[in-house]
Parts: structure tokens; C-alpha cells; sequence
């Protein structure tokens, strides 16, 4: 994980440099804002995976001298099927037209994207798995 941590680092450096190059050249708002957003989520990524890099224990990532059967293995929990991204997703759609389109059709998105965002939180709090 260190290494997925310097390269976003590098990669935000980059990437600031040529917004700062970028803005002072063409004078464009927008595409200046966005390379500096694209900036601000680079170095957030790198933080985080340096961050995480420090808690947990060295990855096969991080041993130049390991073979790719190291890193086999449990990565974690990942859930077999749900329902809940579909429902986000298309709220989220929904709301980004609303944002096009006029702010009255946010009314329409908005439970749907609440009831997703609820669904997915409390996805395996059902049933046998729930707490007393």
C-alpha cells in the first residue's frame, strides 16, 4: 500500500504543477478548476493509503522480493448481490438531471436515494443478523 500511497502523491504533484501551467496559459476557468479538483482527490487517495499503509501489515506490494503467489488469499467481505447501488444509481442519475434540468425535480430522486442509502447501510442488519 506505500507504494499505491507514492504514487498518488507524485501524481497530485503532477498534476498541481500542470494546473498552475494550465491556468497561467489558458486563462480557462473550468478546466483550470478541474484539474486543481483533480489535484485535491489525487492527494486525498494518497494520504489515505499512506495513512492505511502505517496501521496495517506489510503488504506482497511492498516486498521487492516476493512472487505473486504471496498475495494470493481472503482480501475481505465483499457482498454476493445487492440491490441497493442499482436504486442509488438511479437516484443519482434522477438528482443529476434535476441539477440540469430545473431543482423541482430533485422531489423525485430524493426518497429513492435515501431509501438506497438506507438499504445499503443496514444490508446485513436483517433477519438472523440483527442486533437485539
Amino acid at each position: 500500500m506505500k507504494i499505491q500511497g507514492k504514487m498518488f502523491i507524485w501524481l497530485s504533484v503532477f498534476i498541481l504543477v500542470m494546473a498552475c501551467v494550465y491556468g497561467v496559459w489558458s486563462k480557462e476557468p473550468a478546466g483550470t478548476t478541474a484539474l486543481f479538483l483533480a489535484f485535491g482527490l489525487s492527494i486525498m487517495i494518497g494520504f489515505y493509503l499512506g495513512f492505511t499503509a502505517r496501521r496495517v501489515d506489510t503488504g506482497a506490494q511492498d516486498n521487492k522480493e516476493a512472487d505473486v503467489a504471496d498475495d494470493a488469499g481472503e482480501l475481505g467481505f465483499f457482498s454476493p448481490h445487492s440491490w441497493q447501488p442499482l436504486a442509488l444509481g438511479f437516484g443519482g442519475a434522477l438528482a443529476f438531471a434535476g441539477v440540469a434540468i430545473g431543482w423541482w425535480l430533485l422531489y423525485f430522486p430524493a426518497p429513492l436515494i435515501v431509501i438506497g442509502v438506507w438499504g445499503w447501510v443496514f444490508e446485513y442488519y436483517r433477519g438472523e443478523n440483527r442486533t437485539q
